[in-house]
C-alpha cells in the first residue's frame, strides 16, 4: 500500500482537516438528499429530469463514504464534484423546458471512437478536432455547460478560462499528470464527462476505489444513459452545430450494445494495441488519479482490477459486434502502431473509409497541430508491468484471443 505523494500544504490540511473528524465534529455530506438540495439552492431549480440518475447516484456516493477511503480534500472535491454534475442536470433540464426544439435536433450518423484507453484514442480525437465539419465536446463546455454554448463566441467564451484556471489547479497538485494525458480547456472531452451527469460513468472507478458503484455499472441497463448523452449532444449543438459529432471514450466499449441501440448510424473507429503496455500504463495512471483523493492507493490491486476489467470490456464489444455489427464499412479497426508511424496517412484512411471528405486545409491543421504537441511534450510516462503487480506470461495468456483476432503484435 502505497501514500500518494501530494504537496505538503495538501497533506498537512488532510491531517488537520482529518483529526478534526476523528474527534467526532462534523465535516462534509456526502447524503444523496444534502447534496440534492446544495443544488437546488444554488440554481433555484427543481427539475432533475429522469429519475434514473438516483439509484447510481446513491450508490457511488455510498462507496465515496465506505470504500473509497477519501482524505478530507478529497471528500471536499468529491462533494464539489456531484454538486457540479447536479447543477449542470437542472439548468440543461430548465433549458430544454423553454426551448424544446432543443430535443428535436438530429444527430446524423456520429462517429465514436473506442478502444482500450492508452491506445491513441486522445490524439486521434484531437487530429479530428481540427475538422471544422466535425464538432466534439470541448472540456469547458462539457465541465460548465450552462448557457448553451454558442457558435459566435465559442472561442471566447469566459467559461474556457474558468477552466483553465481549474485546470491549472490540478497540474499543481499533479504536475506528472500531463505526462500521462495533457488537459486543456480547448481539448476534446471524452464522453465519460457526458454520462458522468447520470452517474454512470467509468470516470468514477478511475478516480476512486469504488467496487460496488462499479458492480452496479457492469451489469446495469445503460439505455437511459445513452438517451441522456444524445440528449446533451443535441444541447450542446442547439447554437453551435456542425456536419458530424465524432466522440470518442474506452467506457463505450463496455456498453457498446446500448450505444447502437441509442444510434443505430453510428460509425466506429475502434483502436488497438498490445494490451500489456496498455494495462501498465493504465494502471499508473489511475494509481496517480486516485492518489489526489485518498492516501491509500494499492498498485498491485489497481493492476489486478483493471485489467480484468479490460479483458472483459474487450470480450463484451467483440461480441457485440459479431451480434450487431454486421456492415464492416460501419467500422474501421485501427492498429496504434500504425497510427504512430504516420498519423495523417492513417486520418486519410479513416476518411476514406467512411466516405468523408479530407481537405488539404484540414489536413494541413492536423499537422499542424502535430507540430505544436509533439509526444513526450510534457516529458515522458514511464511505467512497467511489475510495477502493477502483474505477471507478463499471465498477461500473455489473457489477452491471447483478442489479440490473435485483431492481428495485435507484442510491443
Amino acid at each position: 500500500m502505497s501514500r500518494s505523494q501530494l504537496p505538503f500544504g495538501i497533506r498537512l490540511a488532510n491531517r488537520a482537516i482529518g483529526a478534526w473528524r476523528a474527534a467526532g465534529l462534523p465535516f462534509v455530506s456526502l447524503e444523496p438528499e444534502a447534496l440534492l438540495e446544495r443544488a437546488r439552492r444554488s440554481t433555484g431549480l427543481t427539475d432533475f429530469g429522469d429519475p434514473r440518475f438516483r439509484e447510481p447516484l446513491t450508490l457511488l456516493l455510498r462507496s465515496f463514504d465506505e470504500e473509497a477511503a477519501l482524505t478530507a480534500i478529497g471528500r471536499v472535491a468529491a462533494r464539489s464534484d456531484i454538486v457540479r454534475l447536479l447543477e449542470n442536470r437542472l439548468r440543461m433540464e430548465n433549458e430544454r423546458r423553454l426551448h424544446p426544439e432543443i430535443d428535436r435536433g438530429e444527430i446524423r450518423a456520429p462517429l465514436f471512437i473506442v478502444g482500450l484507453p492508452r491506445t491513441g484514442t486522445s490524439i486521434l480525437h484531437e487530429l479530428m478536432a481540427q475538422d471544422p465539419a466535425n464538432r466534439v465536446p470541448m472540456s469547458w463546455e462539457v465541465m460548465y455547460p450552462w448557457p448553451p454554448p454558442e457558435r459566435a463566441t465559442f472561442a471566447t467564451d469566459p467559461r474556457i478560462a474558468q477552466v483553465d484556471r481549474h485546470l491549472a489547479q490540478v497540474d499543481r497538485i499533479l504536475p506528472d499528470f500531463k505526462q500521462m494525458h495533457p488537459m486543456g480547456a480547448e481539448l476534446p472531452q471524452e464522453c465519460v464527462a457526458l454520462t458522468a451527469h447520470d452517474f454512470a460513468s467509468m470516470i468514477f472507478s478511475t478516480t476512486h476505489h469504488v467496487p460496488t458503484y462499479q458492480a452496479w455499472l457492469e451489469h446495469a441497463d445503460l439505455g437511459f444513459v445513452y438517451a441522456s448523452h444524445r440528449r446533451q449532444l443535441q444541447y450542446l449543438q442547439w447554437r453551435c452545430a456542425a456536419e458530424r459529432w465524432v466522440l470518442k471514450s474506452p467506457g463505450h466499449l463496455w456498453a457498446l450494445e446500448f450505444l447502437l441501440a441509442e444510434y443505430p448510424d453510428a460509425r466506429i473507429v475502434q483502436t488497438h494495441r498490445d494490451p500489456t503496455k496498455v494495462i501498465a500504463s493504465l494502471a499508473n495512471l489511475v494509481a496517480t488519479l486516485r492518489g489526489m483523493a485518498s492516501d491509500r492507493i494499492d498498485r498491485r490491486a489497481i493492476g489486478r482490477e483493471w485489467s480484468a476489467r479490460l479483458a472483459d470490456g474487450l470480450e463484451r464489444s467483440i461480441a457485440v459486434r459479431d451480434r450487431l455489427v454486421c456492415d464492416p464499412a460501419r467500422v474501421f479497426d485501427m492498429h496504434f502502431g500504425d497510427f504512430i508511424r504516420d498519423e495523417i496517412a492513417t486520418v486519410r484512411r479513416i476518411y476514406q473509409h467512411f466516405g468523408l471528405a479530407l481537405s488539404d486545409e484540414t489536413e494541413a491543421r492536423m499537422r499542424r497541430f502535430l507540430a505544436d504537441n509533439p509526444r513526450d511534450k510534457h516529458g515522458r510516462h514511464r511505467y512497467t508491468l511489475a510495477q502493477a503487480g502483474l505477471d507478463p506470461t499471465e498477461e500473455r495468456r489473457r489477452y491471447a484471443a483478442y489479440q490473435q483476432r485483431f492481428a495485435i503484435a507484442d510491443e
